[in-house]
């Protein structure tokens, strides 16, 4: 008698876990789209001179808003690591100086990409190439030698996403 008791509290604790593992698969599924954030890379990083003290990079690049919700821009920032370890925050460049910096500087190149700026809205499911120049006040010289820089893109509701290169 309690060994048939025992086998039918197994069953049915067996029964019940497996209930709530199909319960938690489910919601985990649904919810799937449901975490705002920008998925991506940086393609491309131009640098230019602006004077012995003082340079700008020219950042292109490429994201994904994978969420099931709009990503709206609140602001989009720019950082370089140093070969030394330092970290230097670049000032935006606003999309009309932008324009002028590729017509005063043509060893940028060509302007590809539209600027990300503020209140910009990325659609959900949708993928797109950008760009965003930034003024550093580093020599050039300093700025091609980085360790790494960084995109940083907070949504207006406060998440952040961050694109590195190396």
């Amino acid at each position: 008698m309690k060994i048939a008791l025992d086998k039918q509290l197994a069953t049915t604790f067996g029964i019940g876990v497996g209930v709530v593992v199909v319960a938690v698969c489910a919601i985990l599924y649904i919810q799937r789209g449901s975490h705002i954030e920008l998925k991506g890379s940086i393609l491309k990083v131009r640098t230019q001179a602006l004077d012995e003290n003082n340079s700008v990079a020219v950042v292109d690049f490429r994201f994904a808003n994978p969420s099931d919700f709009p990503f709206v821009v609140r602001s989009v920032t720019v950082s370089v690591e140093g070969a030394g370890g330092q970290v230097y925050q670049g000032a935006d460049v606003s999309e009309v100086d932008a324009k002028r910096l590729f017509q005063y500087y043509p060893l940028l190149g060509q302007k590809f990409n539209d600027s990300l700026l503020m209140r910009d809205r990325i659609p959900p499911r949708h993928t797109e190439d950008r760009m965003i120049a930034a003024r550093f006040e580093i020599p050039v010289k300093q700025l091609d030698a980085r360790k790494s820089l960084s995109i940083r893109i907070e949504d207006v509701d406060g998440p952040v996403s961050e694109l590195v290169s190396k």
